[in-house]
């Protein structure tokens, strides 16, 4: 195969990717693609840094910063005080100088009750501002824009609870107005407790605290109100109103009787306190606040009990040990290092017996027995074919790692999760399987002088060969190598990119060795006239691989699209072979081919890119059925105490469909999972889905295949990715 060939296919296949991955994170999630420099999103919260300045940004004059969360349903962050667990959101301003923020601006908090517990937070759309304050001596820059950064942590719960941050920058211009936010600000200064024009005062009695509070609105009086304290583990959060806690008016003053927490630290002179009115009485009055602010003077003291600091002792012992787990000791991180490189060289040797990778090997095999007994040419050959592997493998860790720094939610194999990768692949493997059956030499399309660069520079060819192997091979995940992957993904850049130039080592080894052991080479063929012969046939393997790549875009396109896609190829075909005629008939046959081509790309080509409704449950055998995953899903089975499998899977994978033919189809395996109640879900990830891509990284996983049984009581158990029906049914009985 012509070196021009190799280069021109593999430059097109990453320039396509490149375009049709921005395109697709266009339309995943626009706001991100928008701004990330003042935008950062997760499935559960969408958080933007907004900036308002609408007399510029001048000493004395009004200027706000703040943090917006938008929360997905169900979803909510903490108020400065969490309540019984949580951790409120945290933000850290870096600004020129000259310039200050001032306190957050908290809005009245939610009360959330999960079951005996209770937090408080915000849920729906919520910003958290702060003003920003300019001193006197403050100096424009020269540029006429102030560079704002914030780096901000929250927490975002609903049963379970994540983790989250996130680096926001922004630039402000000093001068001119910056007021597009107005109406989130206005809002959310409409949302703040207003200082309450009266007095307040607790008196602590045992375990009890009585509060009297004077001066609120005569609109108010009658109300029943909430109470949310300022510091934590004074009051109890989840104390029931009219139970735990009663409340009453006399007069123009309101009274409470408030437990005090059994986990309080040390008795406070003086106690803030933001007063609301409670949900469900109605609508509020006109021009009503959000709630009041009042510190309460404190008469007498409470008896200490072990400081708490905000957090519950369960939360407080999960985020040390998520902490201890995420910083480990240098020696611990080396070990595991280490580890992750083994996984890695291993993974990538045994990639080579991957079922996806078979079709390249026809491509290696005819590159060194075309060396014959040439030491030198073998040696140089394997060294370039091993720097094209390495340095694909490093190129396709780096693209994923930029994209998941950039807030994506992608894993190992995501270049075919996108229908034009896929349509693009099949075209390159028709091109190859053309050329391999000799319906044209490229030689035949360009002058001799270009066609003789493979033979002129065969180094070149191998390097460019090495590139192809891993394009191809990308998709799969050996065994050892879905750990090391999912271990790397999360490391450092420069080490996780040393997991995956592990990968390139493993995978290019045994052509390294055979190119540089004088024993493996003497055990090569001879070059002769089999070699033309073994070429043709293997244009069958590649060809082969173009059914599998339609069958992958029908999964992601339906029949239509998979239609649509082996029509071009066949129209793209013709015009191969029109190319080889001569004369005139080239000239004509070429020009009408083409034309024919372009139109029949308008006209079906975008079937090729139609996504297609998710599939519906899949009926196995012995009464089983496979559901579509979905952590709620997951989550509800748990509860009811129930087996799960799980089988994360994706068209594009063959090692997936090979086990699923041999072993999840298997008749004893299906009539074990009915046997034992198993609840059987397939989590696809054939299209992009950050759901399935964030339930891999939890089990420590960046890729597919991937099977998982749990059961109650019982540690997940993770299973090799080339699944036997010996390790499935022993897993099954150990239920």
């Amino acid at each position: 195969m012509s070196h021009r060939l190799h280069r021109f296919l593999i430059a097109l296949f990453f320039i396509a990717a490149s375009a049709e991955w921005k395109s697709a994170n266009a339309q995943f999630d626009t706001k991100s693609a928008a701004a990330t420099g003042s935008v950062a999103s997760t499935p559960q919260v969408h958080a933007e840094l907004l900036a308002h300045a609408p007399e510029g940004v001048e000493p004395g004059k009004p200027v706000w910063l703040g943090l917006q969360l938008t929360h997905q349903k169900d979803w909510h962050t903490y108020w400065k005080n969490p309540g019984d667990s949580g951790l409120p959101t945290e933000l850290s301003w870096q600004l020129p100088a000259g310039l200050d923020v001032g306190e957050t601006a908290w809005p009245v908090p939610s009360l959330f009750r999960i079951d005996t517990l209770a937090n408080y937070g915000y849920g729906g759309q919520v910003l958290l501002a702060a003003p920003l304050q300019v001193s006197a001596g403050f100096t424009a820059p020269a540029s006429g824009h102030i560079d704002i950064r914030l780096r901000a942590t929250w927490l975002a719960c609903r049963v379970e609870c994540i983790p989250q941050e996130g680096n926001f920058e922004l630039q402000l211009p000093v001068r001119g107005s910056t007021a597009m936010h107005s109406a989130a600000f206005a809002q959310a200064q409409a949302a703040q407790p207003r200082p309450l024009q009266g007095s307040s005062h607790v008196t602590v009695q045992g375990e009890r605290l009585q509060l009297r509070v004077r001066g609120l609105p005569a609109s108010v009086q009658g109300r029943q109100l909430e109470v949310f304290p300022e510091p934590a583990a004074v009051l109890i959060p989840a104390a029931v109103p009219g139970t735990d806690w009663t409340q009453a008016w006399q007069g123009d003053t309101w009274t409470a009787s408030l437990p005090l927490s059994p986990d309080r630290g040390t008795s406070l002179a003086q106690l803030p306190l933001v007063l609301a009115p409670a949900p469900g009485q109605g609508p509020q009055p006109a021009g009503s606040p959000a709630g009041w602010h009042t510190v309460a003077t404190v008469e007498g003291q409470w008896t200490p009990a072990t400081p708490r600091a905000g957090v519950s002792p369960a939360l407080a012992a999960a985020l040390e040990a998520n902490r201890t787990a995420s910083t480990p000791t240098p020696g611990t991180a080396s070990g595991s290092l280490l580890a992750a490189l083994v996984g890695g060289l291993i993974g990538g040797l045994l990639l080579n017996l991957m079922p996806c990778v078979f079709p390249v090997l026809a491509i290696k095999v005819m590159g060194f027995a075309r060396h014959g007994q040439h030491r030198r040419a073998q040696r140089v050959g394997g060294l370039a074919y091993t720097a094209g592997v390495v340095l694909s493998f490093l190129a396709l860790g780096g693209l994923l790692l930029a994209l998941r720094a950039a807030g994506e939610q992608l894993g190992w194999g995501f270049q075919l999760q996108s229908p034009a990768v896929v349509a693009l692949l099949a075209a390159l493997f028709t091109l190859i399987g053309l050329n391999l059956a000799g319906v044209f030499e490229f030689g035949q399309f360009v002058p001799g002088r270009l066609a003789t660069l493979q033979a002129r520079h065969p180094a070149g060819d191998a390097f460019l060969t090495g590139v192809l192997a891993v394009a191809i091979a990308s998709p799969c995940t050996a065994p050892f190598m879905g750990a090391a992957l999912g271990f790397a993904i999360d490391l450092p850049a420069p080490q996780a990119l040393a997991v995956f130039g592990a990968l390139g080592v493993g995978m290019a080894l045994p052509y390294l060795a055979a190119a540089w052991v004088p024993a493996v080479a003497r055990a090569l063929p001879r070059p002769g006239a089999w070699m033309d012969t073994f070429r043709r046939a293997m244009a069958f393997p590649m060809f082969a691989t173009v059914v599998w790549l339609v069958w992958v875009l029908g999964q992601q396109s339906g029949i239509d699209g998979a239609g649509a896609l082996l029509a071009l190829l066949v129209a793209g075909s013709s015009v191969v072979w029109s190319l080889t005629l001569r004369g005139r008939t080239r000239l004509v046959m070429a020009s009408v081919l083409v034309a024919f081509c372009a139109w029949l790309g308008g006209a079906i080509g975008p079937n090729v890119l139609q996504p297609m409704e998710a599939p519906a449950p899949v009926a196995g055998a012995a009464g089983t059925t496979w559901q579509p995953w979905s952590a709620q899903r997951v989550q509800e089975l748990s509860a009811q105490g129930k087996p799960v499998f799980v089988d994360f899977t994706a068209a594009w994978c063959v090692t997936c469909q090979y086990n699923k033919r041999n072993a999840l189809q298997d008749a004893d395996v299906l009539a074990d999972f009915a046997r034992h109640g198993v609840t059987l879900l397939r989590a696809d990830w054939t299209r992009r889905d950050s759901a399935i891509t964030a339930a891999l990284a939890e089990l420590g996983r960046n890729g597919v295949p991937v099977y998982v049984l749990m059961a109650p009581g019982r540690a997940p158990v993770v299973m090799s990715e080339i699944l036997s029906v010996p390790e499935l049914r022993a897993a099954l009985a150990a239920l």
